[in-house]
């Protein structure tokens, strides 16, 4: 018996070994399931196929719309023909051994659906620190008004007019001909976009209580008046600019407005997050 034991113990630890390894492989990392990698590459593919991710525009039965474009490859970007590019690497992954997915995203701030902080166009509003993490979160957040300008100009005074923006109203969502062209889908950037020209935002600054000003394109401003516009409407640091914003399928009216940015200090714009609640 004693000959037996000593004949099948080696064996017999070598399987121990194993057993553990199997556990200590399992249990070390609850996402891989059940399936141990004994330090090989072991792909999820097979395992996940049923798993569907469901992308929704609209939640809680409607009443909170997501007005942010998601980032991809082929948005539009600034004065160019080629869109955004590759924006996003997965620079460490599970399906080559590591412990988890770890991506790197290189992206210009003025990309999709951002902010526009003072210093944008104002040099010595960005020498003295007024990037986007000083701007005013209750002014990005809270009663906003959703309007459609007449589709056949820029937004001009006059177009501003016709509005009839009450006073009293510090939020509003600007959509034009932009939306119904479709411009934040198409990749190639597109300088017929419609936006404010000079006289248009001196008329809100001066005939308005708005702080907030959103609309449907890259830029505030329309193309032939791009700095001018700019300029009247950041001069105070009172008002806050959000580009790019997703406006198709929404009833003109009031909604209660979130928008966050990323809190970049130095930098003069952010990509950010906007939602609209009935």
């Amino acid at each position: 018996m004693a000959r037996i034991t000593m004949k099948w113990y080696p064996s017999f630890l070598i399987l121990h070994a194993l057993s553990l390894a199997i556990l200590c492989a399992s249990s070390a990392h609850p996402a891989y399931d059940d399936a141990p990698s004994f330090g090989v590459a072991v792909s999820t593919a097979g395992r996940e196929a049923e798993l569907v991710a469901v992308r929704r525009e609209e939640y809680d039965g409607g009443r909170i719309i997501d007005i942010s474009h998601y980032y991809r490859d082929d948005m539009p970007a600034w004065e160019s023909a080629e869109g955004v590019g590759q924006f996003l690497r997965l620079l460490k992954s599970m399906d080559n051994g590591s412990l988890a997915n770890f991506s790197e995203m290189m992206l210009p701030t003025h990309t999709g659906t951002h902010v526009d902080a003072p210093g944008h166009v104002f040099q010595h509003y960005f020498e003295a620190g007024f990037d986007v993490d000083t701007l005013d979160l209750e002014v990005l957040n809270g009663p906003a008004l959703l309007v459609d300008v007449p589709r056949d100009k820029n937004i001009t005074a006059e177009a501003m007019e016709s509005l009839h923006i009450p006073r009293g109203v510090r939020r509003v969502l600007f959509r034009t001909l932009n939306t119904d062209k479709e411009l934040m889908w198409k990749k190639e950037f597109d300088t017929s976009y419609v936006g404010f020209m000079k006289d248009g935002a001196q008329w809100l600054v001066d005939n308005t209580d708005i702080k907030f000003v959103g609309i449907d394109y890259l830029s505030i401003a329309a193309f032939d008046d791009l700095i001018p516009s700019h300029l009247v409407l950041l001069k105070k640091r009172d008002i806050i600019i959000v580009e790019g914003l997703k406006l198709e399928n929404v009833q003109p009216g009031l909604y209660d407005l979130h928008c966050l940015p990323l809190r970049l200090r130095g930098a003069e714009g952010s990509p950010i997050r906007c939602i609209l609640i009935k």
